[in-house]
């Protein structure tokens, strides 16, 4: 399975404020491309955390996106994937709607109750790992209900956590034109944080989007 990150970053690394409040970063052109990478992807997955904060629906509104898809014959919007170690996703969750198929990865610990829940809220839960989730398991029975390219949009807990286990195949980052600053406003990449061996990025690609610019990159 390939996956692929993409997020938006002041141009001082931030997601959002020290108060984890979201912030306008993207311009409507990357929007756009946002939602063409949603659109080619099979699945788009957060981490607990954005599902909290910010309550996203992780679904297409272009219509002419969502007739792309299903004139190749694919369903008219991609999962929805979050994953959830810590067993916080509320089942009133917009990625757990019926507008798409929803997917919620856990550890093997996760309470019984908890999982019957989710799959009431019409989500299919995956589990593995034993305290938290074992991630490339998780990818592993992912690619096996046909989830061939994985969007990652955040938040910077779920992005370490996936270079950690050297998961990720690309890097898409729209750099905004502002500074947010903050010793504990969310980065990119959050977690334990690296010593040694730190994950190698070839760039790709460099596009201006108005006054912010798209880094691509491969993941070496």
């Amino acid at each position: 399975m390939r996956v692929v990150v993409n997020a938006a970053t002041s141009a001082d690394g931030k997601l959002s404020s020290r108060e984890r409040e979201q912030i306008a970063i993207s311009n409507a052109a990357d929007f756009e491309r946002v939602d063409r990478l949603r659109a080619d992807s099979d699945a788009v997955m957060v981490g607990v955390g954005t599902v909290l904060a910010d309550d996203p629906s992780l679904t297409l509104d272009d219509e002419e996106l969502i007739a792309d898809r299903t004139d190749r014959g694919d369903s008219p919007q991609p999962a929805r994937v979050v994953a959830d170690s810590r067993i916080r996703t509320p089942p009133d969750a917009a990625v757990l709607d019926d507008d798409a198929e929803s997917y919620l990865l856990v550890s093997e610990a996760a309470p019984a109750d908890f999982v019957a829940q989710m799959e009431e809220s019409g989500a299919t839960v995956i589990q593995a790992g034993q305290s938290r989730v074992d991630l490339a398991a998780a990818f592993d029975d992912l690619a096996d209900h046909g989830v061939d390219q994985l969007m990652v949009e955040g938040g910077g807990e779920i992005i370490y956590s996936l270079f950690e286990a050297d998961l990720v195949d690309r890097l898409s980052v729209f750099v905004g034109p502002m500074i947010v600053g903050g010793r504990d406003a969310p980065t990119l990449a959050d977690g334990d944080g690296f010593t040694e061996d730190f994950p190698a990025l070839s760039l790709e690609d460099i596009e201006q989007l108005g006054e912010g610019v798209v880094l691509t990159y491969t993941v070496e």
